[in-house]
């Protein structure tokens, strides 16, 4: 026994040693290092790992499984910071490799392969999940092979998780989220978190993918359903005539409700008519487990839930554009839950889905995880910074810069759903000079052309009879015009047939027939971006046809690409097959290549006018192209109103900085065509609401359904809701010199105008979770009312001092204060240490140079403000040409100093007055207030030191 024991034990040492000799080899190469884990002890997967130092704040981790694949394509990233030397060490210790950069660590256990990312401190950001088999599943798309992709993260349990695109979830972090990266109308899919810690992730793949808390989402009936009987299995699902409540016309039992798409209305009741149906389901939900459930509907027409007898949503979405939300419900394990679901679908084809979000298990829930449908590899690059702006410009110094946007863009801009002829376009445009109403844009939205010719760029000469006077007249008036322009061409368009030869069209569309909604519906696909061919071919034919005419800006409509809102993704994926490889593959990327055809085109044929691009979705590495995103095709409710706050930061901090919305909401309710009086008065409410947050965008912009939304559309001169916006309009202007050097921070210092609270104060945990107010470039805290009545609301003032713009009122920091909010005013704080250049009153950005400028100076801390001008139109800024002056004020010495002009561009501004009010506790003036100058300076461009 005792010789068969020794044996043992030497033989269990041996075989201990061996696994604790065993580590990677790796080998140390001129631009980074590689790891080869073949079959180690520990990794329980064939690895290899390639870690690449791109600047002493960015770190690339690309992990392969068997062969090493080189990918051809880099769409996201740009190779400037490649071309750079960067300075890196690497360093053994025990079973740790470390890779150090200046400001970066990345230590890789020679064990397991589990990458830990620290700063320059040694302060822990954030650390991979050990990969398993899990993490590469082999799958292939119609011949093109590729694995199935997950990572996870370890992060902390107090941290804040933000970026990812734009979301309609109404939710600002997104840790303990599931957040789908998806081009959809009105979601947008941009692979970039961004975290409090100080630290991004770029997520380098252009698959559609599941970020946060990856496991499926799971079916309503994971969960033990009892009907409004008593019944177990299932909710009771009680049809009626919409105009017949008291008589139930079918009743049948119900355990997943599953309606998303087109395909999916056969499991409606063939007894029931939609068009006319109202569906209740009762019965109540209990669940096994104990903690937070999310409910994750999908849904168009009228739908309330109550839960526990209360009503917790209340929603409503046109038929061909679902929309969704999520529900939190805090859930005992084995106790029952009341819920009443009342849904009035949206016409003869609708759409409802209930899935469900159980709790993370103990051992989840401090990772944050991506996981892919298709890619080669694990890539990512990681992200430090010294602040939530340092690690976004990281970002930018990654896949680009955001070029400045011609000043006219800053103006307001005015759309329709859509002017149907060249007079309803040019006498709205009148009206606006006719009311001086300020004004730089208007938009010429879809079906310009005639009924069958989509995607020609011909104007249909009946209603347009001469284009290209049009935009002259427009012109004269001072007036830019954007146009919709789509990647989608009719199978009876003119131009069909040489896009069809060429090649350069999706053709399965076409072969399966499937009609878009336009008059008797026509056949029609979408050319393919990726194509260079074809990104020339279709530049090519907005230049002869739009921009030799004069046109201004495009609107790249449906570029996500939207064949019809409401196929399912396997048929999305089918119609879309781009000529690099499979749509699975790819099927994130195509806004991007679509807007760089646009960009590069432009620039190719007239390289110092500067691009405008508007797209209804964006990508990683989209702002270098010149392009601005809005929020897609929302309804005009109360709550999309609200959703959109927290959808445009987290857009913002994915490190894009451009993005706006139709002010109003596009999607129309029927009550509001020919409404009643009380509904009248909502639509006017909730229009003057809406404008008071739009003001305060990069891009002010209106557009929507019928009513029309001009602003003496929605309300005659005198009403309360024409005099707000009519105020917010003429106040964007006075804005134009604070707006335009912020978006040319954008440029310069990779600087974000719109500002999650966590930027400016994430070491307040209160800020973490603020999804309904933001700061707007370093001063401006924003409160948009989205309740339909209120006259006042709860606002967060994150610590310091804080004034009322409009009184210049004082509040102290750091507590909530239920701020003033009458029918005409937007709540809006300025924070103390702030300087605000306000320029003259303009009709149009272009009617007069700043010359005279109101400089606000709020005491309560040092501030800076550098103020910004070039000539607002051409790229001669990137040759240097464009002026900053700096304004610096001392809280303590109470003097600002006008530091001297830097730069010099052609028509600027000799010498200029500075009107300057400083605003103080023991001084209250707000810009409503009658105009209190303290001092007037005249600046001639030297340094000016000024005693307030």
């Amino acid at each position: 026994m005792t010789k068969r024991f020794t044996s043992l034990a030497i033989l269990l040492l041996v075989s201990l040693s061996f696994a604790v000799a065993q580590t990677a080899r790796y080998q140390v190469t001129k631009t980074g290092v590689d790891i080869d884990f073949d079959d180690t002890f520990q990794t329980a997967i064939e690895q290899k790992i390639s870690l690449t130092p791109i600047s002493e704040q960015i770190i690339h981790v690309r992990v392969t499984q068997g062969p090493r694949v080189e990918r051809n394509e880099d769409f996201i990233t740009v190779d400037t910071l490649r071309k750079k030397a960067v300075e890196w060490t690497t360093e053994e210790e025990a079973d740790t490799l470390k890779i150090k950069t200046r400001y970066l660590n990345a230590n890789v256990c020679l064990t397991t392969g589990v990458i830990v990312f620290k700063d320059q401190f040694g302060k822990e950001l954030v650390t991979e999940r050990k990969r398993s088999s899990h993490s590469f599943i082999a799958n292939s798309y119609q011949g093109d092979a590729f694995y199935k992709i997950t990572q996870g993260f370890e992060i902390d349990e107090n941290e804040g998780l933000y970026g990812l695109g734009q979301h309609q979830s109404g939710v600002m972090n997104y840790r303990g989220r599931q957040v789908t990266l998806l081009q959809y109308n009105t979601e947008v899919a941009v692979p970039f978190l961004t975290s409090n810690q100080n630290y991004g992730i770029l997520w380098n793949n252009y698959s559609i993918t599941k970020a946060g808390d990856v496991r499926p989402l799971e079916p309503l009936s994971s969960l033990k359903l009892t009907s409004a009987d008593g019944q177990e299995g299932w909710l009771t699902a009680n049809y009626f005539h919409k105009d017949s409540l008291d008589k139930v016309v079918l009743s049948r039992p119900e355990s997943q409700i599953n309606y998303l798409y087109l395909s999916d209305q056969h499991k409606f009741p063939k007894e029931i008519n939609l068009q006319d149906a109202f569906v209740r389901y009762e019965g109540s939900i209990e669940s096994p487990y104990e903690g937070l459930h999310r409910l994750h509907f999908n849904y168009a027409g009228y739908l309330k839930v109550w839960i526990n007898g209360e009503l917790v949503e209340d929603r409503w979405r046109a038929s061909w554009n679902a929309g969704s939300f999520e529900i939190d419900i805090d859930m005992t394990s084995g106790e029952k839950y009341p819920i009443r679901m009342e849904w009035t679908p949206a016409g003869g084809e609708s759409y409802l889905g209930l899935k469900i979000q159980k709790p993370i298990p103990a051992s989840l829930k401090n990772t944050f995880s991506f996981r892919s449908e298709a890619g080669d590899a694990i890539d990512y690059y990681v992200i430090s910074g010294d602040n939530m702006d340092d690690v976004i410009s990281g970002y930018r110094s990654l896949t680009g810069r955001a070029p400045i946007m011609p000043k006219w863009s800053f103006g307001f801009w005015q759309s329709r759903e859509r002017y149907k002829t060249q007079k309803e376009l040019l006498d709205a445009a009148a009206e606006f000079r006719k009311r001086e109403i300020p004004i730089d844009n208007m938009v010429q939205d879809w079906s310009y052309w005639k009924e069958h010719d989509w995607g020609s760029h011909d104007f249909d000469e009946e209603r347009f009879p001469d284009p290209k006077g049009m935009i002259e007249k427009l012109h004269q008036d001072h007036f830019r015009l954007m146009i919709s322009v789509w990647p989608k061409i009719n199978e009876e368009s003119s131009v069909y047939p040489y896009f069809r030869d060429k090649g350069w069209l999706y053709s399965r569309n076409i072969a399966d027939a499937r009609k878009d909604w336009i008059g008797k519906g026509y056949t029609s696909t979408f050319y393919d971006p990726f194509n260079p061919e074809a990104r020339k071919g279709f530049w090519d034919l907005m230049n002869e046809k739009l921009y030799s005419i004069g046109v201004d800006a495009w609107w790249m409509d449906a570029s996500e690409p939207d064949m019809h809102s409401n196929i399912n993704m396997e048929a999305r994926k089918a119609v879309m097959q781009p000529a690099i490889g499979s749509s699975v593959r790819y099927y994130n990327a195509f806004p991007l290549l679509n807007a760089k055809g646009i960009y590069e085109g432009q620039r190719a044929v007239d390289p110092n006018n500067r691009v405008f691009i508007l797209t209804r979705s964006s990508f990683a590495g989209q702002q270098r192209y010149a392009s601005a995103t809005w929020s897609g095709d929302i309804a005009s409710r109360w709550h999309d109103m609200r959703d959109q706050i927290s959808a445009g930061i987290n857009f913002s901090m994915s490190g894009v900085p451009y993005w706006t919305m139709d002010a109003g909401g596009f999607l129309v309710e029927d009550r509001y065509y020919e409404p009643a009086r009380a509904d009248l008065e909502e639509w006017r409410e909730m229009n003057t609401r809406w404008y008071q947050y739009g003001a305060f965008l990069p891009m002010f912009r209106a557009h929507g359904q019928f009513p029309y939304r001009e602003p003496f559309n929605i309300a005659p001169k005198g009403h309360a809701a024409y005099e707000s916006i009519v105020y917010y309009i003429k106040l964007r202007y006075r804005f134009l010199p604070y707006n335009y050097s912020i978006a040319a921070a954008t440029y310069y210092d990779n600087y974000s105008m719109i500002r999650g609270l966590a930027m400016d104060y994430g070491d307040d945990e209160k800020t973490l979770n603020i999804d309904d107010q933001y700061m707007f470039g370093p001063s401006l805290l924003v409160n948009p009312v989205t309740e339909k009545g209120k006259v006042s609301r709860s606002v967060y003032l994150p610590h310091g001092s804080w004034y009322n713009f409009y009184d210049g009122s004082y509040f102290e920091g750091g507590k909530d204060v239920e701020a003033d909010a009458p029918y005409e005013r937007i709540p809006l704080f300025v924070r103390g240490g702030s300087i605000i250049p306000l320029g003259p009153e303009l009709q149009y950005t272009g009617e007069k140079p700043a010359s005279e400028i109101d400089l606000y100076v709020y005491a309560g801390a040092d501030a800076n403000f550098v103020l910004y001008e070039d000539d607002g139109l051409t790229y001669d800024y990137e040759k240097g040409e464009s002026i900053q002056i700096s304004l610096d004020y001392n809280d303590a010495a109470k003097t600002l100093t006008i530091g001297q002009k830097k730069g010099s561009f052609k028509g600027m501004l000799k010498g200029r007055t500075f009107n300057i009010i400083y605003v103080s506790p023991q001084t209250a003036s707000g810009y409503d207030d009658e105009k209190k100058i303290n001092q007037k300076v005249r600046y001639r461009g030297k340094e000016i030191v000024v005693d307030l």
